[in-house]
């Protein structure tokens, strides 16, 4: 646990730039919520950030992993933390002890801009708490929910055991992906689910055939086979009816925890893993976004406003390092920041709306200038209004692709390299978008908890054109048998033929369907 944290003041000279920094983003039209800032020093860092920014976690063996992969990392020049921001109201940040005063006014510009657009955009909005009822402020008391769910963890730790309690974490964790990107915006289900109901006997519909007027017709107007496909239909119609869930639910993890049979301590610590499974599901899902509009605001500030002459330079190296782009690999700064600057371009000049579109003159097109000045309005809007694969899906235009010579990449066999593969608008914006949707994850839902009439649970993989990693499908499947204590099928495509995954909770077989 972080002791640390939240306990030590901010040096006067950093606190005389934070006021002045803070004036700067409002003025300039951000709207955040109240931010503290904190220093911390270099294991500081690392062992926040190995709790993912919290000051604590519940207790888990991953945690003490990641610790000392930050640790090498910063050891061996691979990698350097400057900030950490908890999306928290107040908001808590950290800067590094190490750093210069330019790296931390950089910082602090680059935080109040992620402030912004936490506390603005929809995705975020999952994150809320409720109202303050003296003055309707938002509550997101985040720091005290995780410190909460410690306290779940250690309470069944003490009283079950260590050992099994973080092993039940450990298929628990497996699964924190199988949730539902778009279950926090739909309206909430009140109708009772209890397995304790009691069902009512269905009576059997009789057998819908052909009015016959003479008996000696009845063969010939309703054959036998007719009659047995009419059964047949009847037959799966009432097994459909009886399935459940009714629809495929894709909150896997909300499904094992209302159905499962879990004992009481299970039940409570598979609801810790949901709950910060759903808490960091708006960060993946507005990755781009999120670091461009910090980018894109603490680049305005720090040359506008915060540095003078002789940083300049300083900051410049800095702001290189973050944008800076390795062939092959995608950076989200270097995306979301140049994106923000084409819409506010675009917007600034008139470019969109029905006759931008229906203009097909090249140069006309070039020269293009209504001198509208709509870029910053525009901006802000998108900030609120998008996540990434929106944002993509809407803005991405053929020019921006070969003025940031965008290209779609594939691994190639014989060489063991990832190459160019197109250079296509379409293609690029295709793959793009394929990486980005369900943050990236394999979309699986639970289709059947009764398959094959035995209380087994059967999923379905929607596959998108990129097969499962069979490796990792299969301890997925086994910790999936684990939490539900029976059989679990998997069907998903391997290979372009239909396949089943089959675990008990011990070993995965596979089969084709």
């Amino acid at each position: 646990m972080s002791q640390f944290a939240l306990k030590t003041a901010l040096p006067n000279y950093l606190r005389d730039e934070q006021q002045r920094i803070e004036a700067f983003a409002r003025n300039v039209g951000l709207d955040f919520f109240p931010t503290i800032f904190e220093v911390l020093s270099y294991d500081q860092m690392n062992e926040v950030a190995a709790y993912g920014g919290f000051p604590t976690r519940y207790p888990h063996w991953r945690w003490g992993m990641e610790y000392e992969r930050l640790s090498k990392s910063n050891e061996y020049g691979l990698s350097k933390i400057y900030e950490l921001v908890i999306y928290n109201n107040p908001a808590i940040a950290y800067l590094l002890e190490g750093n210069s005063m330019v790296d931390q006014k950089l910082v602090m510009a680059h935080v109040y801009a992620h402030v912004d657009f936490f506390k603005n955009n929809f995705c975020f909005q999952m994150t809320s708490q409720g109202r303050n009822a003296r003055d309707a402020s938002d509550v997101r008391k985040w720091i005290d929910a995780m410190a909460n769910h410690g306290a779940i963890v250690r309470k069944w730790a003490n009283r079950i055991g260590i050992e099994k309690v973080e092993q039940f974490i450990d298929a628990c964790l497996s699964l924190e992906n199988l949730i539902d990107p778009q279950k926090p915006f739909l309206p909430k289900d009140f109708s009772p689910k209890s397995s304790d109901d009691e069902q009512e006997e269905v009576e059997t519909p009789e057998v819908p055939l052909l009015r016959v007027d003479r008996e000696y017709m009845e063969s010939f107007i309703n054959p036998d086979e007719f009659v047995e496909a009419q059964k047949k239909k009847l037959a799966d119609e009432a097994e459909q009816a009886l399935r459940f869930p009714v629809a495929p639910e894709r909150d896997v993890l909300g499904f094992l925890l209302e159905n499962a049979p879990l004992q009481r301590w299970e039940r409570e610590c598979l609801a810790v893993v949901r709950a910060e499974a759903y808490y960091f599901l708006p960060q993946m899902q507005t990755k781009i976004m999120n670091e461009g509009w910090a980018c894109y605001w603490h680049s305005r500030l720090m040359t506008e406003n915060i540095c003078d002459a002789s940083e300049i330079v300083d900051y410049a190296d800095r702001c290189a390092s973050v944008l800076a782009t390795t062939p092959g690999q995608l950076n989200p700064y270097k995306l979301g920041i140049e994106l923000f600057r084409h819409i506010e371009d675009r917007w600034n000049k008139g470019q969109f709306g029905k006759e931008w579109d229906d203009c097909d003159d090249w140069e006309l097109r070039r020269h293009w200038d209504r001198r509208t000045e709509l870029g910053r309005e525009k901006i802000f809007e998108v900030r609120s209004l998008y996540n990434d694969v929106t944002f993509i899906d809407e803005f991405l235009t053929e020019d921006f692709v070969l003025d940031q010579k965008l290209y779609s990449f594939g691994y190639n066999e014989r060489n063991s390299r990832w190459e160019i593969e197109s250079r296509q608008f379409n293609e690029v914006k295709q793959q793009l978008l394929l990486s980005l949707t369900n943050a990236g994850n394999p979309i699986i839902s639970v289709v059947d908890a009764n398959h094959g009439n035995r209380s087994e649970l059967l999923l379905e993989h929607t596959h998108q054109g990129a097969d499962l990693r069979l490796d990792w499908a299969a301890e997925v499947s086994k910790a999936l048998a684990r939490v539900w204590t029976r059989p679990v099928e998997i069907h998903t495509i391997v290979d372009e033929k239909p396949t089943a995954l089959r675990s008990d909770g011990k070993e995965c077989t596979q089969k084709a369907l």
